[in-house]
């Protein structure tokens, strides 16, 4: 079983949280620029939707990368992958 977390350095996930920050940014500008509630509404909307896009992502790279093929499963194993579908 591999326990490394290759994922943790995934570029595509790195770059759209990044992407996601800048939007947070823009976001509490436009708060304080009291801008419409629809706007701010259609903006927090696309960022909620892109932090669980990338929060999707990171699991199943972990799930598909944690355990090797032809190994068996431990208990340990499905513990911790049932303690994981819980964020699905």
């Amino acid at each position: 079983m591999s326990h490394e977390n290759a994922h943790s350095s995934n570029p595509e996930i790195i770059k759209r949280l990044n992407r996601t920050i800048g939007q947070l940014q823009t976001i509490v500008r436009m708060i304080e620029e009291h801008r419409s509630c629809p706007e701010v509404a259609m903006q927090l909307q696309a960022v909620e939707k892109a932090i669980s896009q990338a929060k999707k992502t990171f699991i199943h790279n972990h799930i598909e990368n944690w355990l090797e093929p032809g190994e068996t499963v431990t208990k340990q194993a499905l513990q911790d992958l049932r303690d994981i579908s819980k964020y699905l």
